[in-house]
């Protein structure tokens, strides 16, 4: 994707982002809607999360907001972007532990879904697990090892980010759960990826995820289960960069959806 009609705000001089007032009550038509399709079906450090950041429900928080909490709880922050990033500087961010978050939100007519990830994604979809040490330290050492690595080795890479950080479940006593940013800031998503017999949900294995094609624009065919969320801090104890090259000596697995042309 090399194009967005999105642009992103850009602060005044003391830092302070003016929106509108229709793209604050689009964040909390997103927030109302969402935060409710999530009971029952998000995991608890997501919830924890949610608690601890206390974002407005009924305006886009501020990124100096976000960036307080998180770097007390995880020594992470969050950097403001454009709409659009090399994937150089995207993986410099998370080496840094700053996520990028584009400051603008999706219009009415794409209120369901959009490609380029908003604020809302961003702040709502991922950054509540930020709050977690676990996931934390993995999105760091995701970013730190792909900076490093070359073109094949990161579309390897971009698969286990796409299986966990943004696709991922979760077993939990109280039944699956949900992790992935992408899931979590998904009407559309949240209650299919755990209730339609339609996906395949399979336990987590590195070697597949790593071998899983994907699509960014279609509802996900698989989902990987991960029994505990600690398991992200026991992945970055692993040489990921071995299993990635072993993972390269492997066929592909077969996609589980039709080709976008």
């Amino acid at each position: 994707m090399k194009r967005t009609k999105y642009k992103a705000r850009v602060p005044d001089e003391s830092g302070y982002i003016h929106y509108s007032d229709e793209e604050n009550e689009t964040w909390s038509m997103l927030y109302q809607r969402q935060i409710k399709q999530l009971e029952a079906r998000a995991c608890d450090q997501y919830f924890e999360g949610i608690e601890v950041l206390s974002m407005p429900p009924d305006r886009i928080p501020q990124l100096d907001e976000i960036n307080g909490v998180l770097k007390q709880r995880t020594g992470w922050g969050v950097a403001r972007v454009p709409a659009l990033i090399s994937f150089d500087r995207f993986f410099k961010l998370l080496a840094n532990r700053e996520f990028p978050v584009a400051t603008f939100i999706r219009v009415r007519e794409e209120l369901d879904y959009l490609q380029e990830p908003d604020i809302f994604h961003e702040i709502f979809g991922h950054c509540p697990l930020l709050t977690n040490q676990a996931f934390a330290d993995f999105t760091e050492t995701y970013g730190r090892l792909a900076l490093s690595a070359t073109k094949e080795e990161r579309a390897y890479l971009a698969r286990l980010y796409w299986m966990t950080v943004e696709f991922g479940l979760l077993n939990t006593s109280k039944g699956l759960r949900i992790y992935g940013g992408g899931i979590l800031s998904s009407f559309g998503e949240t209650a299919y990826a755990l209730e339609s017999s339609i996906p395949v949900r399979a336990p987590f294995d590195i070697l597949t995820a790593l071998r899983t094609p994907y699509r960014i624009d279609i509802l996900q065919p698989v989902y990987y289960v991960l029994e505990d969320l600690k398991e992200m801090t026991r992945l970055c104890e692993l040489d990921l960069m071995a299993l990635v090259h072993q993972a390269m000596s492997m066929p592909m697995l077969e996609p589980l959806f039709e080709s976008d042309k």
